[in-house]
């Protein structure tokens, strides 16, 4: 790939003694749908969230190599990690909105930020910022598709949504901070066809914008959603590169026996 956003270089993980990714080395180009595949335990979610530190959240993970955004080792000494989960957005497999209203879930990220800001740069808040929450909120709602869902009911906890409003909202928060890329680990596992769709829809729609890389064990979503994909086997890298290239003319016999359901 000519271009790269975020890069693996000789990345291995161990939970406690077991290893989970061994030598991984690969590129996720800017921008579009880099898809990660393979079967149950392979290594995939563990390669997303070493994507933006939040394996460490896991005890007994040990993590050697680098991973790289823009040539900077987000695993380096003097990294802020806030920082890079700020610029890395998550959005998991279950919807875990905050315990507060709709609103304030979309505000939640954006107050944080700018609260850490103004203590970093050691000036008072400035007023005002009522009306560009108001803003943010609204602008981050539709582009995750919930605005006119939700509009007349903002202050309503966000706890009376159902699963798939709950999921959209989650991809509002994530998107709030205006993060460089988003990852999306097994993002419509929890949800029924019809708010699986809005959610592959809003990803689409906003892949010419943001890095988006999706972890998931449904082949047919794969095939709909990546333009690059990542195949995993045993928590090793078997193949990557386009979607064309890798689901039409797979060069490895492992990929291939997954792709035609003889093996995962």
């Amino acid at each position: 790939m000519a271009e790269c956003h975020i890069c693996t270089k000789d990345l291995n993980v161990w939970y406690h003694d077991e290893q989970a990714l061994k030598e991984i080395s690969v590129e996720i180009p800017p921008r579009g749908i880099t898809a990660i595949i393979g079967p149950s335990g392979c290594g995939k979610s563990t390669l997303l969230k070493s994507l933006n530190r939040l394996l460490e959240e896991t005890e007994g993970v040990r993590v050697t190599g680098q991973v790289l955004i823009d040539d900077v080792d987000i695993y380096g000494p003097g990294v802020d990690v806030t920082e890079v989960r700020t610029r890395i957005g998550m959005l998991a497999p279950k919807p875990f909105p905050l315990p507060m209203s709709i609103y304030d879930n979309v505000a939640y990220g954006p107050r944080i930020h700018r609260q850490r800001l103004y203590l970093k740069q050691g000036s008072p808040r400035p007023k005002g910022n009522g009306n560009i929450l108001d803003r943010a909120v609204q602008e981050h709602l539709q582009v995750a598709g919930l605005w006119d869902e939700v509009k007349d009911r903002l202050r309503s906890p966000a706890s009376r949504l159902s699963t798939g409003q709950q999921q959209r909202l989650c991809l509002a928060r994530a998107l709030a901070v205006e993060p460089e890329a988003l990852l999306c680990d097994e993002p419509t596992s929890a949800l029924d066809p019809i708010s699986a769709q809005r959610i592959e829809a809003q990803l689409q729609a906003l892949k010419a914008d943001v890095t988006i890389v999706v972890v998931t064990h449904i082949l047919r979503q794969a095939r709909r959603l990546a333009d690059h994909v990542i195949f995993m086997w045993l928590g090793e890298l078997v193949e990557a590169g386009p979607a064309a290239q890798v689901f039409n003319s797979p060069r490895d016999e492992r990929t291939r026996n997954y792709l035609a359901g003889i093996t995962g």
